[in-house]
This record gives C-alpha cells, structure tokens and sequence, in this order.
C-alpha cells in the first residue's frame, strides 16, 4: 500500500482491555500448545460487488489520486464495516473498498492474536454511535418542525441510507466535486447490483449533494443555490472533518455556523482533537482546541455540552474497564497534556454538542 494515514480512529494506539468487546464475538483456543482462550473478530467475507470491473476502477482512483483528507472517507467506511456488529451500515463496504477493508482486517486479527488492549477502530465505532444517537435527539428536540442536516465533508457517510429519524428530514452533502462523484458511481454500482436493492434503500426525505471545498469562501452560498433554507431548523454535522483543516479554516467554518443560531434553532454535532492528538500525524492534522466548550460560546452558541470517549454518552458498552485508558485520560485534568505514569500523551478526542437560538443569548 502506498501510503498509510497515522489516524488514531482506526489504529490501535490506545490500550483497553479485551473485556470490553462486543458480546456476540467468539472464543477460541489452542489445543495443541494449551494457551489460554482469546477473542476472535467475526468472520468478514469481501462482498462479490467489489470485484467487479466498475468498482475495482472506483477505487484505484481513489489509491492513485485522492489525498490523505479525501482517503479518511475510505477508512471511515472500512471501521463501520468491520464494527457491524455494533452499527448496521450495509453501504459501509462497498464505499470502504477492498484495501481499506483487508487492511484494517489485518489489523483487527492481529489486535485478537495478540490478545491487544484495544481493538482497531473501536474509538471510530464509538464516535459513529455518538454522531447517529446525537443526531436522532437533535431531531426530536425540534418537536416535529420541519428541519434540514447538513453533512459538512460528507465523504462516504451514509446516513441518508440507513437513519430511520432522517425519514422526513432533507439532507444536504456537502464535499469536493470528486468525491461526490465517486461516491455516486459506488452508489450507482450497488443499486444495480441487484434487483431487490438490498444495499441501497434511502432513509432519508432528500438528498441534495453540493459540491463545495469548506475551506473556500464560497461553500455556504452553494449551499443556498441549491436549496439549503438558513430559516430551518438545522443540524450541522461535521464528524472526522476539523482537524484537517487549518486553525483559520475551520474557526471560519465554525463561525458560519454559529451565525445561523441568531436566524434559527441550529445544532452542531462535531469532534475535535486535543492538541497532543495531532502530534500522531503532524503533517496531516491541524486544528485542534482543548477547550471546545470554551471556543463554541465564544462564537455564538449558548449551549454546548463535551464529552469524551468513555463518558456515559460516549461508550456504547464498549468501554466498561475502568483502568483503560480512555478512563484513564478522564481521570486526569484536560490541562494535563502528558500522562504522570509513563510520560505518554494525552491524545483526547473531543465529541461536542453545541446549540443555539435566536431566541437565547450567550450569558
């Protein structure tokens, strides 16, 4: 593989411990030498639609052309896939691909082997269960009123596919015109894939796709050509998206979306790294804020709640050991940018919910 992207959601950096893992996983031992019993991840077979000549195409020009922001979409795909024992996402493998989805296999049988504290990409699992349930609150508190989402950076998420609380909602993806367009070949490949359309059942009311680059001037007003009401309720999501852009890119993005608060009922739903996080992958990882609930007032929102991965919103019963270190990390001051047992960093991410109205004001 031609390039490996150090991103903490996928790669098992942080240790915890196995007792955690999802129920339904099996055990197995070895007769031969006596070793004792061990986890072994369910079994994954590649579906057939990835040998196909249309998507072997799709996704080479993924290896060969897209940069490391536009491949994190890939690898988010390839956690969902592998942790559908936890998030039913029947479109994550076709848009993950076949490499994303060996490699981060690999990584997982290895992760069991070796009896690893931590299971590759349950930190992505974790956040992807916190995005769908904030999500679905977000909605209900609107009390039925009509509502849009946007999906900033949408990549390869496919919520308009399988959130029954989007049913009546209209959605708009907004991204690079390439990925877009990759995204809906992928699409267009499963729908054809079979004639009951078991991958490709839209949940969703609409799906409006914008191509736009949020880090140009310009990405609202596409947004509004094609159809986004700065009037309606609105949830903005922006997962896995802000700490690759710059401190003044995403303060800007951030910025517009406050300013809808004074217009509207508006929510963010959005996850920032802590500065010691974007050491893991200096030259791909920028942003950063260790206060986000202090950032997000200042821009505008009256109310903002964080939670860290681990909290009671933030588990999903995959974190219940107390001495990971995910509680460890909670334990711990955030000022505290090293741990005081061995000197590691305290790489937090940060999942945060923000809201505002025009109706409250910043006390």
């Amino acid at each position: 593989m031609p390039y490996v992207l150090h991103s903490f959601l996928l790669v098992s950096q942080f240790p915890c411990t196995l007792k955690t893992l999802p129920c339904n996983l099996k055990t197995m031992s070895s007769q031969e030498n006596g070793s004792p019993e061990h986890p072994t991840w369910p079994e994954f077979k590649l579906p057939d639609l990835l040998s196909t000549d249309t998507v072997r195409q799709v996704h080479a020009t993924i290896e060969n052309e897209w940069d490391p922001l536009q491949r994190s979409a890939c690898q988010t795909a390839a956690g969902r896939a592998l942790w559908k024992h936890v998030i039913h996402d029947p479109l994550a493998d076709i848009l993950a691909g076949e490499t994303y989805l060996k490699n981060l296999h690999e990584k997982i049988k290895k992760d069991c082997v070796n009896k690893a504290r931590e299971i590759s990409g349950v930190i992505l699992a974790v956040r992807t269960l916190w995005f769908d349930s904030k999500l679905e609150a977000a909605l209900h508190s609107f009390n039925d009123r009509e509502a849009q989402v946007v999906l900033l950076g949408a990549g390869m998420d496919a919520r308009p596919y399988r959130l029954s609380c989007l049913k009546e909602i209209n959605v708009f993806e907004v991204d690079f015109p390439e990925v877009l367009q990759i995204k809906a070949t992928l699409l267009q490949a499963a729908m054809d894939s079979t004639n009951d359309h078991q991958y490709l059942t839209m949940t969703a009311k609409s799906i409006t796709r914008v191509a736009a680059d949020i880090r140009s001037n310009d990405w609202l007003e596409k947004l509004q050509i094609s159809g986004f009401v700065p009037e309606k309720n609105t949830v903005w999501v922006l997962e896995g998206i802000l700490y690759y852009l710059s401190h003044s890119e995403a303060t800007q993005v951030l910025e517009i979306i406050a300013d809808k608060c004074s217009l509207t009922n508006t929510v963010l739903l959005a996850d920032f790294m802590n500065k010691p996080s974007t050491s893991l992958s200096s030259s791909i990882f920028h942003f950063y804020s260790d206060w986000p609930d202090h950032l997000l007032p200042s821009l505008g929102f009256s109310y903002v709640k964080l939670s860290q991965i681990g909290d009671p919103d933030a588990h999903f019963g995959l974190m219940h050991d107390p001495l990971n270190l995910f509680n460890k990390l909670r334990s711990l001051p955030r000022s505290v940018y090293t741990h005081p047992d061995d000197g590691t960093p305290c790489c937090r991410l940060y999942l945060v919910e923000a809201s505002g109205s025009p109706k409250q004001t910043i006390p």
